[in-house]
């Protein structure tokens, strides 16, 4: 019986079978009555039509009524009405599209609130990729001594490239970073590094107490697998000097005019977030920069760039393009030729990282009162 009720179509048909014999009876007990007693042909079709009733009745309640109650909300799905979960205990054919009724709809809901929550999560990132955008610097400085042009390139929505440029007294500083990762967690880290060294240059004369003070705050605020890689140059424009302090970040190129030579200047210290006294740990250092000597900053996006044959782009690579262009351009144009060499090395490959180019050029202040070789200062990358 247990399992004959697993099935209405077997339920029904036993049903159906059991009315059939049951009206074959009723006939042989009407022409046995009729035969001795005459019996009225009107009372056997009074029972008969009990037993019919009886059997719509169990058939309306037991299909028609449940099959009427999934199609209303099968159609309520079909109108984009609202519709309500089926609660039955059935385990006949009935019950099984029931049960698959409810869990399409219930997958249909986790669609529609992962859509929404899609659509939400979005609109958080174009907000803060524009943030992050008012952040960044839209142009290069003019700044006494130096030619100075930024380019940058994210690889989505929001980068972990941090770059910019603070002016404090006579000293103009210079930084560029990396944030582990990028994305929404390297966006909202990069922006909090901007803006405690925005704040600490108008507090501190050297970028040595800058970074000391960036990093305690950073440390206390963000997860132990979160850091960010820097390099911080401080030029002081009425002695023309250039100093460094380094946090972990890739190397300092430094192109000599004299020798027509790039020199790779490993940038030293510790990544800021990585240990809460970093004091010992990272250290001003001069630069000697004579006149038509070149700096170039950047970030990991152009040395680990890839092409479609998944060679790197390497440190060596960008070396000799400095020599190279050094000789021949200013900051502009060695910026825009590096920038059209990395776009050529990686095109038809994805681009993985965020890339970040900063190349400087000191000129004779005697002779040039005005940085007037510097046509473009836009920080958009070239092309």
């Amino acid at each position: 019986m247990i399992f004959l009720r697993k099935s209405i179509i077997r339920k029904l048909f036993i049903d159906l079978l059991f009315f059939c014999l049951t009206v074959i009876a009723l006939s042989f007990v009407y022409f046995y009555f009729a035969a001795e007693k005459s019996l009225p042909f009107n009372y056997f079709l009074i029972v008969l039509g009990v037993f019919l009733i009886s059997f719509l009745i169990i058939y309306y309640f037991d299909v028609l009524k449940p099959l009427n109650i999934i199609l209303a909300q099968m159609q309520a799905i079909l109108a984009g009405k609202p519709h309500k979960r089926i609660y039955t205990d059935r385990v006949d054919e009935i019950g099984i599209i029931a049960h698959f009724f409810n869990q399409v709809t219930k997958g249909l809901g986790s669609v529609g609130s992962d859509m929404k929550d899609r659509d939400r999560i979005l609109g958080e990132l174009d907000i803060a990729s524009e943030l992050q955008r008012d952040i960044l610097p839209t142009e290069s400085p003019m700044i006494k001594g130096l030619q100075v042009v930024a380019k940058n390139k994210p690889a989505t929505e929001l980068g972990g490239d941090s770059f910019n440029f603070f002016e404090s007294g006579n000293k103009y500083y210079i930084y560029i970073g990396d944030v582990t990762g990028h994305g929404i967690a390297g966006g909202l880290i990069m922006s909090m590094v901007d803006s405690l060294i925005n704040v600490f240059t108008e507090m501190y004369g050297s970028a040595y107490d800058i970074l000391l003070h960036v990093n305690r705050f950073v440390k206390q605020h963000i997860k132990k697998a979160m850091f960010m890689t820097l390099v911080m140059l401080s030029w002081d424009q009425e002695k023309q000097v250039m100093t460094y302090v380094g946090a972990g970040h890739e190397h300092i190129l430094v192109y000599r005019a004299a020798t027509g030579e790039c020199e790779a200047i490993v940038s030293g210290g510790i990544a800021l977030g990585m240990v809460l006294d970093n004091s010992k740990l990272i250290k001003e250092t001069v630069v000697p920069l004579g006149v038509g000597d070149f700096v170039v900053l950047y970030t990991d996006g152009i040395t680990e760039a890839r092409n479609v044959n998944d060679e790197l782009f390497g440190l060596d690579r960008l070396k000799q393009l400095v020599e190279e262009y050094a000789a021949k351009y200013s900051a502009e144009g060695v910026n825009y030729h590096i920038a059209k060499d990395v776009s050529s090395f990686i095109s038809g490959a994805t681009q993985l990282d965020d890339i970040t180019l900063i190349t400087i050029k000191r000129y004779d202040i005697e002779k040039e009162s005005v940085d007037v070789n510097v046509k473009d200062r836009s920080t958009n990358w070239s092309e």
